[in-house]
């Protein structure tokens, strides 16, 4: 997901017809993946919707998440999914029910509303920073952004002081990001470190940039559309698209690539 290049941006398994698997097995298969997620479709329980998606980590199952909710679509598509609603497709999750729209640069989702948004509290911050392995004073703005995983979102003076990054033991759900000079072909330097999603660091985060995108379109610090890079520090090469409509809501978009292709044996 987030890339056209085989091998790049961030990889996801999507395991379609997965009625009759236990939860015992879905787990079982997502620790085997070991990667940040994989997902398991199933027939939609909301009338509204096209299917139901559990998204799994190989240690714990998440309400929402960004690139499995665009893979999973792109892979129901691809297998001969169609929905009722000409360009839309209305995925179910355990956040609820999520629009997802095809476009010309690939598929986006509507931005879910955040479930907790807002200032930190002051040892919160310092946790984040001591975690981060940088001063307090090199954060020049941080909050809540949590739109399922429990994202905290902080903000450097550059993209450069985000690549520069090494952290240590993280133990939360911490995204940073850092904007680049004006005119540069990507708006903004994003990384996302999660013990939750992934060992260490995430390679593009959809569920992050969509808060991440919330906050600063809010704030004023950044016109849509725009283009975030993620995955630089680890060689994936992502990028996610942001636009918002006339309603403002926002969406988070990117192209997908199938690199495998096939059966298992559960």
């Amino acid at each position: 997901m987030f890339t056209d290049v085989p091998y790049f941006g961030n990889p996801l398994a999507v395991v379609l017809g997965a009625e009759g698997l236990s939860d015992e097995q879905m787990r079982q298969f997502a620790n085997w993946t070991n990667l940040s997620e994989t997902t398991f479709v199933l027939p939609p329980r909301a009338s509204e919707a096209d299917y139901l998606v559990r998204i799994l980590t190989p240690s714990t199952e998440l309400p929402f998440a960004g690139h499995p909710t665009l893979g999973t679509c792109h892979a129901w598509l691809e297998a001969g999914g169609r929905s009722v609603r000409a360009g839309q497709v209305v995925q179910e999750c355990g956040a609820g029910l999520v629009t997802i729209k095809q476009t010309e640069a690939g598929l986006a989702f509507a931005a879910p509303p955040l479930l907790r948004e807002g200032p930190v509290e002051d040892d919160v911050a310092e946790r984040v920073a001591r975690e981060l392995n940088i001063g307090r004073a090199d954060i020049v703005d941080i909050q809540w952004a949590d739109n399922g995983p429990g994202w905290v979102a902080v903000l450097l003076d550059s993209a450069e002081a985000v690549l520069a990054i090494k952290p240590g033991t993280v133990s939360m759900d911490i995204g940073v990001a850092g904007l680049y000079r004006p005119g540069s072909p990507e708006a903004l330097e994003v990384r996302a470190f999660s013990g939750q999603v992934s060992t260490v660091e995430d390679p593009v985060t959809g569920s992050l940039n969509a808060s991440v995108a919330q906050w600063l379109l809010g704030t004023g610090r950044l016109q849509a559309p725009y283009v975030a890079s993620q995955g630089t520090a680890l060689g994936r090469r992502g990028r996610v698209r942001i636009s918002q409509d006339g309603d403002g809501q926002v969406w988070v978009g990117g192209s997908a690539v199938t690199c495998i292709n096939g059966t298992v044996e559960i």
